[in-house]
């Protein structure tokens, strides 16, 4: 299935960003597991072996990600690794139907949820991308909930609809570098990540987040 497409349109704004402090928190994972979780479960009754989006995964598999990769994150911020992953895999029952699968990726993000809660910000833990704080591990979660989840949706026929400033905050945090002045601000996500086409405004050939604490440099 291609990425949806608009024309671009003046709507909910994001100005020009200019550098300062901008966290995530558990409250901002818990709002964007919520958006997703509700957005979906109406669709549960579909056909969740078709593609989700443009990605190689089926919807079902994708929602099997999505709770993989949070507790994932989880595990990160409670072993605390300076440079591996935690060596565990979490996988869905291959027998669960759509809402438990669906239930599995929910649950995944409220225990993400959860150790966020409990992390002191000084807390650092190993990602490919970089030494990441709490703030760095609740906006990863956000966008591979959003988008991942804007996936499922693209393959289900359904629309996804999170709160803009929940988006605004992610932007800000996770993707600093992108210009989106005339852009809704969960278009300008889609959009940079892939998974909108806006008419005379080509996405990145690949995009990159910014994920490692606020007070590490990128390049470090």
């Amino acid at each position: 299935m291609l990425p949806r497409e608009i024309t671009p349109r003046s709507v909910s704004v994001r100005g020009t960003w200019q550098a300062r402090r901008v966290t995530l928190t558990a409250d901002d994972l818990d709002l964007a597991v919520t958006a997703v979780s509700a957005g979906l479960r109406p669709a549960t009754g579909a056909d969740w072996t078709v593609p989700a989006g443009t990605l190689d995964w089926d919807c079902w598999h994708t929602a099997e990600h999505i709770g993989d990769c949070l507790l994932s994150y989880a595990g990160q911020l409670v072993a605390q690794p300076d440079g591996r992953y935690v060596r565990f895999l979490a996988k869905a029952d291959e027998a669960a139907s759509a809402a438990e699968v669906l239930e599995f990726a929910e649950v995944g993000g409220r225990i993400l949820v959860a150790t966020l809660r409990s992390a002191p910000a000084t807390m650092r833990a190993y990602h490919p991308s970089g030494m990441a704080d709490p703030t760095g591990f609740a906006g990863m979660g956000c966008v591979e909930t959003l988008l991942h989840g804007e996936d499922i949706a693209q393959g289900l026929g359904v629309v996804l609809d999170p709160p803009r400033d929940l988006c605004q905050r992610v932007l800000d945090r996770m993707f600093p570098h992108v210009q989106t002045e005339d852009l809704d601000l969960w278009d300008a996500l889609r959009w940079y990540t892939g998974r909108l086409r806006i008419v005379d405004r080509p996405a990145p050939a690949q995009w990159r987040w910014t994920s490692v604490a606020m007070d590490i440099s990128p390049g470090s």
